[in-house]
């Protein structure tokens, strides 16, 4: 578990003090906690302090941004999901908190009932990458390949369970072709392995990849999102590159408790909106790869439950069994 705290500055501090007692009582009226359920570097991460920061600067109050890894993000989301419903203890969950219920046979809490959604973060888009070994160029080629040699192929991912895992075994679904998952403990684990040829592609974000895309030590083929990465811009998009329909990223999205005050969910997702939009921020997040989000708390509560059915048929198809 890894804490860091954003303290406001003394103008800040100043200006909360002058403010009449009635405003003094509205939310918020202590520190607030952003459980991130992941460990630091990530995506997740990254938006939870930019976001932090700036509620401090707004606000007044001191932020934590408490890092709870485990489980696939289940153990930081569950300690948001059982804290009083004030708005003071918030989650930056990932697509994870979707797939999950895919996963889990018996999750601590709901994935829809237990939380309130506040705002969608952030999109990351994955890329398809292939070992330079491969004698393929694109994923009209790749699938060619696979094809004419059934079996052969196995696609790396940063573990069981997340959308890179996903996006693999939603690529095998809808091309048909016979590929082996090879799990591995995080992104750039798997690198050396795809580099050499041991593992022959993989679904990763494109932060995590475009290094060694970059240097030309993996060939990019293309990106899951429906638009082009920004980062990649070269880079077709997968329906562009012959496998209509198919979209898939990597997200994270903000949720406090259920029943949270409206009125609170209503202030914070005004207020994330309005800090996703800043041109320093948005500079910062695409720099990292990471697509700032927005939107409405409904509308981040019905993309939940439409990856919750999509990746619900991935599994399915897959022959995933719940644990």
């Amino acid at each position: 578990m890894q804490r860091r705290t954003f303290v406001a500055s003394a103008a800040c501090v100043a200006l909360v003090r002058a403010m009449p007692a009635m405003a003094q009582g509205a939310y918020p009226t202590k520190a607030i906690t952003i459980v991130v359920p992941a460990s630091p570097g990530g995506a997740i991460d990254l938006a939870a302090r930019l976001i932090g920061q700036r509620f401090t600067e707004s606000w007044g109050q001191p932020v934590v941004i408490d890092n709870r890894a485990g489980a696939t993000g289940i153990i930081g989301t569950d300690l948001v999901a059982k804290s009083p419903p004030d708005g003071h203890m918030l989650a930056l969950v990932a697509s994870s908190h979707a797939i999950n219920p895919s996963m889990v046979k018996k999750l601590p809490y709901d994935t829809v009932k237990s939380f309130e959604p506040i705002a969608l973060t952030h999109v990351v888009p994955l890329v398809l990458i292939v070992s330079p070994t491969l004698p393929v160029k694109s994923v009209k080629e790749l699938i060619a390949y696979g094809k004419a040699n059934p079996g052969k192929l196995t696609f790396a991912s940063s573990g069981n369970g997340g959308a890179p895992h996903f996006s693999g075994e939603l690529f095998k679904s809808m091309t048909g072709l016979d590929i082996t998952h090879i799990p591995y403990k995080g992104s750039t684990l798997a690198h050396p392995d795809l580099i050499s040829g041991r593992t022959s592609l993989m679904f990763d974000t494109v932060a995590a990849a475009n290094v060694q895309i970059s240097a030309g030590r993996l060939r990019a083929l293309a990106v899951t999102t429906a638009k082009r990465s920004s980062v990649l811009p070269d880079v077709p998009t997968m329906q562009e590159a012959g496998v209509p329909g198919y979209e898939t990223s990597t997200w994270g999205g903000l949720l406090a408790p259920a029943g949270t005050p409206k009125a609170t969910v209503d202030k914070l997702n005004a207020e994330v909106n309005r800090i996703l939009a800043l041109p320093e921020v948005r500079k910062t997040m695409l720099a990292n790869g990471i697509e700032p989000g927005s939107g409405l708390p409904l509308q981040f509560g019905a993309f939940i439950a439409s990856e919750m059915v999509k990746w619900a048929k991935v599994a399915k198809d897959a022959g995933i069994q719940l644990e």
